[in-house]
């Protein structure tokens, strides 16, 4: 199926510097639509899903302030594969829908779909070709322990939880080595976003 407008799927796993990457993009005018803030609007309260995940887990589940709690939950999830996968067919779909229409809401020439986990919920059908920023896993680790102040156990059990650094290079049409030198970051996405551009201008002429 063809997709209107143009869209670029940018993947990476946590702490790889998909953000920083994104936000470069973004710097030359490309809209994005980010399924890590859809995940959280689909659970905000008010919202079906979120009487779901409580109704599942218990009113715990839910802090003082009527939000979810998304770190108790990534515990439960983390250690029983049942429930994250109870959990993944709850949201995923809705997930899809809100991803969707902000995608053709978008003006800018192309447009990227950020999400760390375009290939394990098959969001990669959604998009026309597929960036990965990648880095090696100890140098993973290391970089998400510092950002997120967080136990490198607990990341692990993230990076595990996810498709294999192999795998996603392997599916992956654009690979960026955020192991180089990041000063030069921005020089690369500056040609990244030549080529998708061009892309995106052929695509359209088709």
């Amino acid at each position: 199926m063809k997709k209107t407008p143009y869209i670029v799927g940018l993947t990476g796993g946590i702490g790889c510097g998909k953000s920083t990457v994104a936000a470069v993009f973004k710097s030359l005018g490309i809209q994005s639509v980010d399924a890590d803030y859809a995940s959280r609007a689909v659970v905000q309260p008010g919202m079906p899903a979120l009487k779901d995940i409580s109704d599942r887990f218990g009113r715990d589940i839910i802090l003082s302030n009527g939000q979810l709690d998304r770190a108790k939950l990534r515990q439960i999830i983390f250690q029983k594969v049942t429930e994250k996968t109870w959990l993944e067919n709850l949201l995923h779909p809705l997930i899809l829908n809100w991803i969707v229409d902000k995608l053709h809401m978008a003006t800018s020439p192309y447009v990227l779909l950020e999400s760390p986990l375009l290939f394990e919920a098959h969001q990669d059908q959604l998009v026309n070709t597929v960036l990965l920023v990648d880095l090696p896993v100890p140098l993973q680790l290391q970089r998400a322990a510092m950002r997120d102040d967080n136990d490198p156990a607990q990341i692990q059990l993230i990076i595990d939880s996810q498709m294999s650094r192999e795998d996603k290079l392997t599916r992956a049409e654009w690979v960026f080595d955020n192991a180089l030198n990041q000063e030069t970051v921005a020089d690369r996405v500056d040609l990244l976003h030549a080529t998708f551009l061009a892309l995106a201008k052929t695509s359209k002429e088709n």
